[in-house]
């Protein structure tokens, strides 16, 4: 049974090898040694992580995808391929280093310790594969779907999406580069939160219709920040969130962990002004994750009293609060409660007409789709439509998903999260085992995936920029712990 596990994981696969036999891999030797000579391929990984983290500064204050963001994706990956094919060679999976003069060797500089360590290849891992492998089927669905113009351009928004990641992965193998990155998303989004709240103060004026107008809670104003709306910005809070609940375990000085505290408190009120309910359903969900997986970290240095009742007691705590708050604050009491009432709710009734839509385009092209990309979905949805409910996309990520790239699509993706997952509770294993405060990070990315999945299933506002990028990073920073499998298995 286990060794079945293990495959469906991909927890014994191993790319290096494959790698180090490719051809094309032979035929780039010129390129590598062209970088050698190179000072800006030099200091590559730390070029990378620049990109990366010009990314998560910009991201929440632009419009969309063909700004500045777009060029800087693009620019992102043309950098990852000029990296990639001049990549030096590893020798049993350990990258080779390159030669350098004495006095830049020793002693190391400031740079050099920034960047370090780069261990093995990061394009050798599972998540690597199922990304490509997923990539494959997208590419697949492109070159069938009937709107074959539409789907290449929704390929082209994925590929820097997914090569973004690849560079994220690789960068992020650096302890220090991984805390600078993520400190500067945390930053942008407390920026982002505090004008959010500056609005719910001095009012704002709603840009869509986003509440019933029926409902006892639609005067309440649903702040949107620099995102230009308020379901946008839940999911662009909720990685913010997790992060800056585990960076006050994570950072080590008491002003940095003072300034984690004050960034959870804000981000979280920030999140309940939205008034999104999927919003609130992904916190929910991220926070039961987070107090799992925090107690399973803790638990090994917990009395045997406390390490029976601890998790129940604070389950049972948080739900007791939830619950209070429910009751007594009205406006949250009646968005709520707005969840439940099916069709009676104008937000729930469009959602399930779009819905019905939605599933007879599945069963019309199940394999594999339509093709990616919100371009191809409007230009088939209007063939499917009910009167007046026209849309943008399918508002569940399990039904776009399986619009785009068929059930072929769906089964990849949902195979990919698996293989991510589970990766992941092999490195917090580890970690967890040689007390290394890195691990925290690695709880506050698996509680965001859930977190994200659960807003997702109600909602696909994960799929514009800004919080695309946070998905792909989540994926990339539990990428970036990868370490062989004798190591990661290890019993703690």
């Amino acid at each position: 049974m286990n060794s079945i596990w293990q495959q469906l994981t991909l927890s014994t696969l191993s790319l290096q090898q494959w790698r180090s036999a490719s051809y094309l891999h032979r035929l780039l030797k010129p390129l590598r040694r062209w970088r050698q000579s190179s000072f800006m391929l030099r200091w590559g990984d730390l070029l990378g992580a620049v990109f990366v983290g010009l990314v998560f500064a910009i991201a929440p204050f632009v419009s969309d995808d063909k700004s500045s963001l777009g060029v800087l994706l693009t620019a992102c990956a043309s950098f990852w391929v000029l990296l990639t094919v001049s990549d030096g060679d590893d020798i049993d999976g350990e990258r080779v280093v390159e030669r350098e003069p004495e006095r830049a060797r020793s002693p190391r500089s400031f740079w050099h310790r920034l960047v370090e360590p780069n261990r093995a290849s990061v394009l050798a891992t599972p998540i690597h594969f199922m990304v490509m492998l997923y990539w494959g089927i997208s590419a697949a669905a492109t070159a069938l779907s009937p709107v074959k113009r539409a789907a290449f351009t929704g390929l082209s928004k994925l590929t820097l999406y997914l090569i973004l990641f690849a560079l994220m992965a690789r960068v992020l193998r650096s302890p220090r580069v991984r805390s600078w990155v993520i400190g500067i998303y945390l930053h942008a989004a407390l920026l982002v939160s505090i004008y959010g709240i500056q609005q719910k103060i001095l009012g704002v004026a709603a840009l869509a219709t986003w509440v019933d107008p029926t409902s006892p809670s639609a005067k309440e104003p649903r702040v949107y920040s620099y995102l230009g709306n308020p379901n946008l910005l839940a999911a662009y809070l909720l990685p913010a969130i997790a992060l800056s609940l585990v960076a006050v375990f994570a950072w080590r000085r008491w002003a940095p962990k003072l300034l984690a505290v004050t960034m959870v408190a804000v981000n979280s009120t920030c999140l309940y002004y939205t008034g999104s309910r999927g919003g609130w359903i992904g916190f929910a969900v991220m926070v039961l994750v987070l107090l799992v997986l925090l107690f399973h970290w803790w638990s090994i240095h917990l009395p045997r009293f406390w390490r029976t009742l601890a998790l129940p007691i604070g389950l049972g705590s948080i739900a007791a609060v939830l619950v209070l708050a429910v009751l007594v604050v009205s406006p949250l009491r009646d968005r709520v409660s707005s969840i439940f009432v099916g069709r009676n709710d104008s937000s729930n009734n469009f959602r399930i007409n779009v819905w019905t839509a939605v599933i007879q385009m599945i069963k019309d092209r199940p394999l594999l789709g339509i093709g990616p990309g919100n371009v191809a979905f409007n230009s088939i949805y209007p063939r499917y439509q009910r009167p007046r409910f026209s849309a943008l996309s399918a508002y569940s990520i399990p039904l776009e998903i399986a619009v785009e790239t068929g059930i072929i699509g769906l089964t990849c993706f949902l195979w990919l999260l698996i293989v991510t997952l589970n990766l992941g509770w092999q490195q917090l294993q580890r970690l967890r085992a040689a007390r290394d405060l890195d691990g925290f990070w690695l709880v506050g990315a698996i509680a965001t995936l859930l977190g994200l999945l659960s807003h997702g299933l109600v909602d696909t506002v994960w799929y514009r920029p800004q919080v695309n990028t946070l998905w792909w990073f989540m994926i990339a920073l539990i990428a970036s712990y990868y370490s062989p499998l004798p190591e990661a298995q290890e019993d703690v």
